[in-house]
């Protein structure tokens, strides 16, 4: 294909004020990420390409991405993947996109040691969506088992797509829609959630860019936010071992109810861990012996 004339610097600048009259989030950063996907490199070797002049067909690709951007598409769909854990993940509006808070919830799980003392740990990534957190601990921990849920079937199977791409398809596999469907009482060392924590009145007020493309299965919570963790957590006590692990994602203001919920729901050695902005984001209780559970 023959050059276009036109260099990636001038591309990006071009695009960039596109996108800003448009009034899209962080402008300059989605052009350089459609632009990553394009050439095929990662977004801070652009600045080593900026005297680079694109094919036509580069350049009619990044005019389409750019007009998805505009129209209120996150780019992340545009692009068809996003980065989480240092790793590639296939993104659609089948599952939510991942979210760099998320991962406080995957190190949090990591970091915890106790987890993985044992031979072959048996997890559960509850809400999997596109299955970051699951494949994303399977890469780190291979000797574990892990088994995804998700209400939503195309989720699921969008979780397959990245265990297979990722090469873990032998430790994570599906586990259907509903957690107490499938796994028998006291089997699992640990449950790990990112379930919908957004209350109904700020799901609302979110971004179009987040509200008309990502699936309000996963960030809806109900009215107070907390009605999916709810209803689980009976579930959780039931299926997880005396002693096993918890974690769950919740949002910055919810940290003292959600460990009210716990505490009634028999879970003891409860802890908060902050994410990278110093918000209240991940919760970490354990299962207490079974006769405290009243």
């Amino acid at each position: 294909m023959p050059p276009s004339g036109k260099t990636l610097g001038d591309v990006l600048r071009a695009a960039t004020v596109y996108l800003e009259e448009k009034n899209v989030h962080e402008p300059r950063l989605g052009c350089e990420y459609l632009a990553s996907r394009i050439l095929c490199c990662k977004r801070l070797e652009l600045y080593l390409k900026f005297d680079v002049v694109l094919t036509d067909k580069q350049l009619a690709a990044m005019r389409r991405g750019v007009k998805r951007v505009a129209a209120g598409e996150p780019v992340q769909y545009v692009a068809g993947e996003t980065e989480f854990m240092s790793h590639i993940f296939k993104v659609d509006r089948r599952a939510l996109i991942p979210r760099p808070e998320t991962e406080t919830l995957v190190r949090a799980a990591l970091d915890c040691e106790a987890l993985w003392r044992g031979d072959s740990p048996l997890i559960a990534d509850v809400g999997t969506g596109s299955g970051c957190i699951a494949v994303s601990l399977a890469l780190e921990k291979p000797h574990g088992r892990y088994v995804a849920f998700d209400v939503d079937e195309q989720a699921l199977v969008l979780a397959m797509e990245n265990a297979s791409s990722l090469g873990v398809l032998e430790t994570v596999t599906v586990g259907g829609r509903e957690l107490s469907d499938s796994v028998e009482p006291d089997s699992l060392d640990a449950v790990v959630a990112n379930l919908p924590y957004v209350s109904t009145s700020d799901w609302e007020k979110l971004p179009t860019h987040i509200r008309d493309f990502e699936p309000r299965t996963a960030l809806d919570g109900g009215p107070d936010g907390l009605a999916i963790i709810t209803d689980i957590l009976s579930d959780v006590w039931i299926v997880l071992k005396p002693g096993g692990f918890v974690f769950l994602e919740i949002g910055s203001d919810q940290a003292s109810r959600v460990t009210s919920l716990l505490r009634e729901n028999g879970f003891d050695g409860i802890e908060i861990k902050k994410d990278i902005a110093e918000c209240d984001r991940v919760v970490l209780a354990i299962k207490a012996d079974q006769q405290m559970h009243q």
